[in-house]
């Protein structure tokens, strides 16, 4: 029960990027699962804070409870995929960022068309910047890599490598991002922001905001699924 607001937070922040017809309840229902499995597993003497590992527990707990769902229109999904490999090929052959315009022509549609994909890929997905860089445990539960300590005694210290590098590749993408991407990113989840709240930061719409944080997010996926890719 202490621990009990972690969930209704966490369930709180997902069901802003969601359609209105999955229900904050339902999202309350799935973090609680997780965060029993977390006080059911967690270890003191790895010196993290519980509300720390609870925190990606619950996240989890609630993705694998969407993802049950398969709520997601396939289209939505096959266009998502098709923009992030249109933007790794684009990417690849301008070494730069693709602008929205560049993006649309490749696919071979307008610049609304691709604005309008945008809105139904944020209205839909729930992917998250968490999902980019998590791993799973022994358990098979997801875990991020934000919240995995260096530990000496690892099995596997190739683990511990790839871990490293993937927050190295993850900093350099961000890095990378346009401006503006970039600061919602760090507003959202850094400084812990509603896409609301980011508007108002941006003087734009929190739809805008949403669309920033997909373009963002597929951008990254791009880059980190397909690093140097040219397919």
């Amino acid at each position: 029960m202490a621990y009990a607001p972690l969930v209704k937070y966490v369930a709180g922040r997902m069901a802003s990027g969601l359609p209105a017809h999955v229900e904050e309840a339902e999202l309350i229902g799935y973090g609680l699962d997780g965060l029993l499995r977390a006080i059911e597993r967690f270890e003191p003497d790895r010196e993290i804070k519980f509300e720390t590992y609870a925190i990606t527990r619950i996240k989890g707990a609630v993705l694998d409870g969407l993802r049950s769902q398969d709520w997601v229109p396939r289209s939505v999904r096959a266009r998502a995929r098709e923009i992030e490999r249109v933007h790794g090929k684009l990417e690849h052959r301008l070494h730069r960022t693709p602008t929205d315009q560049e993006i649309a022509t490749e696919m071979g549609i307008s610049l609304d068309e691709f604005q309008e994909s945008l809105v139904r890929i944020s209205n839909s997905t729930v992917v998250a910047l968490d999902e980019l860089w998590s791993v799973s445990d022994s358990s098979g539960d997801q875990i991020s890599l934000l919240d995995t300590l260096h530990d000496p005694d690892a099995p596997d210290p190739q683990e511990l490598l790839d871990a490293a590098e993937l927050k190295d590749r993850l900093a350099e993408a961000i890095a990378a991002l346009p401006e503006r991407e970039k600061l919602v990113i760090a507003l959202y989840y850094y400084e812990n922001l509603t896409l609301r709240e980011i508007g108002e930061v941006l003087g734009v719409t929190e739809s805008r905001v949403s669309q920033l944080h997909t373009k963002a997010v597929l951008r990254l996926k791009s880059r980190l699924q397909g690093d140097g890719t040219g397919a």
